[in-house]
């Protein structure tokens, strides 16, 4: 029950004390989501460096950042991707990345720099996923789709270093690359489609191999950690299609989380700013054991931390906002 009341005063907009969330069996522990930034670049560097410290400070176990490590009209260059990857290595535990839209389906934007997208996602897989382990000043080991199903490609024919997985402390956390952008689903090329449809197809198998690792080792919860906001699909480009590029994702999550039965926790960016919501399918109905945390990000330089209770089978997550940096005056 009192975790109950803490999550309905969050939904409140109501921020509780640290020491409030630190409740529940021996195997509780606290994880940090974050995601879309440093964004308006220079000037979030030392905001996105403030708060890195203040997360520093909590000490959790693992943190996560869901993509857009700029802004889509920020130029897509290498020297911006090592700034933020130098930064990451600022995290004193572990930092796992999952990719967003801005560092590389948006970068054919004039002032992204023209780039290929493409050549810019080839870019990202070389400079954040050389090796099979996060980020951070303590790294952990990450289980990718590149080692464990090799047979599956990309459009290009590379593997999918990027999507990667790993338990801790009885649960299950899989990180597969759903960007915003409509997840790629474009029609401005040929190649842009025929990216979209490999990887949206190694997404479903690693989504369903997260969760049958998770029954197999009777894991207590899944952590599903993305970039993009699927149920936003407006059209905010010529080139971008009135057709949705998540409703494999939709469908399969919540399959996989049916047949699971036990808690599941989807944590997307792209919105940019805090919300607690049931997780809606596709026919628009909330499916019982999936809640939604979406991350601010942009101008709210902030983050949530998350407390778990893989024990707790009626509702192991609460939520904590971490206090937002202030812009500089």
């Amino acid at each position: 029950m009192r975790r109950l009341a803490l999550l309905a005063a969050l939904l409140a907009g109501v921020a509780t004390p640290a020491a409030a969330f630190d409740v529940g069996s021996s195997k509780t522990f606290a994880f940090v989501a974050l995601g879309d930034m440093p964004y308006k670049l220079p000037d979030d560097y030392p905001r996105f460096e403030k708060l890195i410290g203040e997360i520093n400070t909590l000490k959790p176990s693992v943190s996560i950042h869901m993509g857009d490590i700029k802004s889509g009209s920020t130029v897509c260059s290498d020297e911006i991707f090592q700034k933020v990857k130098d930064e990451f290595a600022m995290f004193e535990g572990p930092l796992v990345y999952t990719v967003g839209d801005n560092e590389w389906t948006d970068c054919h934007r004039e002032k992204a720099g023209k780039f290929d997208p493409n050549e810019r996602l080839n870019k990202v897989r070389e400079m954040f996923f050389a090796e099979a382990k996060s980020h951070g000043q303590h790294p952990i080991a990450l289980e990718r789709q590149s080692e464990l199903m090799p047979e599956v490609k990309t459009w290009d024919g590379k593997t999918f270093v990027e999507n990667t997985r790993f338990e801790m402390n009885g649960v299950m956390f899989v990180q597969p690359h759903i960007p915003g952008s409509n997840n790629n689903l474009e029609n401005r090329s040929l190649d842009n489609v025929k990216e979209f449809f490999a990887r949206d197809a190694a997404n479903q198998k690693w989504l369903e191999a997260a969760f049958d690792k998770a029954k197999a080792d009777k894991l207590g919860a899944v952590v599903i950690s993305i970039q993009a906001d699927m149920w936003d699909i407006k059209q905010t480009e010529p080139e971008v299609p009135l057709a949705s590029g998540f409703v494999k994702t939709l469908k399969t999550i919540e399959k996989q989380a049916k047949a699971f039965g036990k808690p599941v926790l989807l944590i997307n960016g792209d919105a940019h700013f805090f919300e607690v919501t049931p997780f809606y399918g596709t026919d628009t109905k909330a499916v019982p054991n999936v809640t939604r945390l979406q991350v601010p990000g942009e101008k709210i330089v902030g983050a949530v931390r998350v407390i778990v209770d893989p024990e707790n089978a009626d509702m192991p997550f609460a939520f904590q906002p971490i206090a937002e940096v202030p812009a500089a005056k």
